[in-house]
């Protein structure tokens, strides 16, 4: 049997560096603090546990599994795939406990390494059930069907595009907000060189964004993915279906952020009328750009994303969001925060060079054709 491509290979490896990154936050104040690193091993049951800390450590290593085992299955291995994807993610999560005996901030705990463990097998074993039925193979036939054949990125970009949104922004659907806080660590990194003086400084603090301001946004950051769709997906029909999933998944994925943060009873408080607005209009732009060509609705997001970034970057964060942030850095979020906030940081960027990427090699192969 071939090989076939996958999307689930790029999708653990980046799930591996957001779990690095979250079992690793704050990544500050490392030094030996006279407990071997594997000491956790034989610890006692920890007398102080919820509910939500081992769901979170089950959930949180359940996708890993899925994807290394679905890696494995995509690449002949289907005996040992299970094996393969429970022990890898299990070694990750030894590693990741033993260094966190070097960080105060952080507790290594065996009973995190076995659930997490726990978690990549159940995710392996959900991967190896849907190859036993079929399914896999159905989602293989489907792809084909509505996607290009070189799509593997975009369906990167967009399984990831949800989870991003997770994250708090200080504007509804707003992803790539780095201006602000970079500023800050490049300001910290040069305090006491001379090159500090060699920051530009603002005259005046950003300000918040006017009514018109955040209604852009708002539009842009669901046109932005629907056009990435767009460009990946050559049937007129199929991209309204996709509109709507789109649409869908982005208002779901906001309102579920906001109830996390906020608490359920305020899942709807960010879609005031500016975010009405935003949607709706990005809705009626998309219908009417249902017929462009691939490569048309490609130039037109690199456009949009040159635009939303430089003014989504001028978004301050105001009182509420830095509370709202803090809860998530140092409360019960903390095992989701790099997760969600690394997608949230880049996943703008990543899209527009995997863009930039696919247009330079689409033109590469229209010179070399004979």
């Amino acid at each position: 049997m071939a090989l076939r491509k996958t999307s689930a290979w790029p999708l653990a490896m980046v799930y591996v560096g957001l779990i690095v990154y979250a079992s690793l936050y704050p990544f500050i104040d490392w030094r030996d603090q006279g407990v071997p690193a594997w000491d956790f091993l034989l610890s006692p049951w920890p007398k102080y546990w919820t509910g939500f800390d081992l769901l979170t450590n089950v959930i949180g290593y359940a996708p890993l599994g899925f994807l290394l085992a679905l890696s494995a299955l995509r690449s002949r291995r289907q005996p040992s795939a299970i094996w393969l994807a429970s022990l890898s993610a299990s070694v990750l999560s030894l590693l990741m406990e033993a260094l966190q005996a070097y960080l105060p901030a952080r507790v290594p705990s065996n009973v995190d390494w076995g659930l997490n463990t726990l978690g990549a097998w159940a995710g392996a074993v959900v991967a190896a059930a849907l190859e036993g039925m079929g399914w896999l193979d159905r989602w293989s036939r489907f792809r084909d069907r509505w996607f290009v054949p070189d799509a593997h990125g975009a369906l990167v970009l967009l399984a990831l595009w949800p989870l991003a949104l997770l994250f708090p922004a200080a504007v509804p659907l707003g992803l790539g907000q780095v201006l602000e806080r970079l500023e800050l660590a490049l300001s910290g990194m040069l305090v006491n060189t001379p090159f500090l003086e060699w920051l530009p400084v603002r005259d005046i603090e950003l300000q918040p964004l006017v009514p018109g301001a955040e209604l852009g946004c708002v539009m842009m950051g669901l046109l932005i993915p629907v056009l990435l769709g767009f460009s990946v997906i050559p049937d007129r029909l199929r991209r309204l279906v996709f509109l709507l999933t789109a649409l869908g998944a982005g208002v779901s994925a906001t309102a579920l952020s906001a109830a996390l943060s906020y608490g359920p009873v305020h899942a709807w408080a960010w879609l005031n009328l500016p975010a009405q607005a935003g949607l709706g209009l990005a809705l009626g732009l998309a219908l009417v750009l249902l017929n462009l060509s691939a490569r048309s609705n490609a130039a037109l997001m690199l456009l949009a994303l040159g635009i939303y970034l430089s003014v989504i970057n001028q978004a301050p964060t105001n009182a509420y969001f830095a509370q709202t942030l803090q809860a998530w850095e140092q409360g019960r979020f903390i095992r989701f925060h790099g997760l969600g906030q690394w997608l949230g940081w880049l996943w703008p960027y990543a899209a527009l060079a995997y863009v930039l990427a696919r247009i330079g090699h689409q033109d590469q192969k229209t010179r070399i054709k004979p």
